[in-house]
């Protein structure tokens, strides 16, 4: 338990020097945005590629892929159901809540998670490739349909093909799967690059915590907080019984696949609501909310469930 609190500790504190870099007005919100490019164009793909080309590649189509789609899937029936019923119609509202209410921030959070608290970056690697392969598709396919009436399918299908993340987080199982060996010219740069991902993501996630406020009278607090349940206490114990009562997977595995489901919403889903135009200020104030909470509740799960 000692080494996960010198995890969080160590997370907490990057974030919090990312928070009074904003707040002292050294950095800006524009300022977060280099933050955010450098490591997702650049220290997050290296990071990735060379954490999965050492990877068991089993693990990137076990059944923890099974229990990231199955609880995601779950908490967004939820949420479209409890919605629908009392809170809103708006489908497009209802689309990007609900996938906000599943749709993990693996790229900034989970990736110093998965290394300082699980102890295994690769575990980032099942939920990259299901969020971007097929969530985020098929989320961008039906957002299309209900704002233009159509959707463009071959723009979102080739979508991820543009994701740095996503291209090298399949060059890396590839190599994996093939049991390449890279030499050291190649892979010393990779690694020195990708030591700069969790800092930055950390850093600029911090900055961004110092914006605005949430949760504004007349902004749709009720969907917000349906969602933040969902995310921050259901998802986490949808997970666990998936793991643990459905799949018997070990006590390692159940961990992580509890901690993961912790992880708070994506910023992805902010970044969509923009394009589209649509639930803006709900997707934001879930991203800043989930964010808030996740760290107390991975704490929670880290002390409950940490194998010996």
């Amino acid at each position: 338990m000692g080494g996960v609190l010198i995890g969080f500790a160590i997370i907490g504190f990057v974030i919090l020097v990312g928070w009074l870099l904003a707040r002292s007005g050294i950095v800006s919100q524009e300022g977060r945005l280099v933050l955010n490019r450098t490591s997702f164009f650049a220290a997050s793909p290296a990071l990735l590629f060379t954490v999965l080309a050492a990877s068991d590649v089993r693990l990137l189509f076990s059944s923890v892929l099974a229990v990231t789609l199955l609880a995601f899937v779950a908490v967004a029936l939820v949420y479209i159901v409890v919605a629908r019923l009392w809170l809103t119609k708006d489908t497009s509202r209802l689309a990007l809540a609900a996938a906000a209410s599943g749709y993990s921030n693996v790229n900034n959070i989970g990736l110093p998670v998965a290394i300082y608290v699980i102890g295994d970056a690769s575990f980032v690697g099942p939920m990259l490739l299901l969020q971007l392969l097929v969530i985020a598709p098929v989320l961008l396919a039906t957002l299309d349909i209900l704002t233009a009436g159509r959707a463009s399918f071959v723009g979102i299908l080739t979508q991820p093909l543009r994701n740095p993340m996503l291209i090298a987080s399949a060059l890396g199982a590839i190599v994996a799967a093939l049991d390449v060996q890279l030499p050291a010219p190649v892979l010393a740069p990779l690694e020195i690059l990708g030591g700069a991902a969790v800092p930055l993501m950390l850093l600029a996630f911090g900055v961004s915590l110092a914006g605005e406020r949430p949760l504004q009278p007349g902004t749709g607090r009720r969907e917000v907080w349906l969602s933040v349940v969902l995310k921050n206490a259901v998802m986490p114990v949808i997970a666990f019984a998936l793991a643990k009562l459905v799949f018997g997977m070990s006590d390692q595995l159940v961990y992580a696949c509890t901690v993961m489901a912790a992880l708070p919403s994506a910023q992805n889903m902010y970044q969509y609501a923009l394009r589209y135009d649509r639930a803006t200020v709900i997707t934001r104030d879930i991203v800043l909310l989930t964010t808030a909470l996740s760290l107390p509740v991975m704490l929670i799960v880290a002390w409950l469930l940490k194998p010996a």
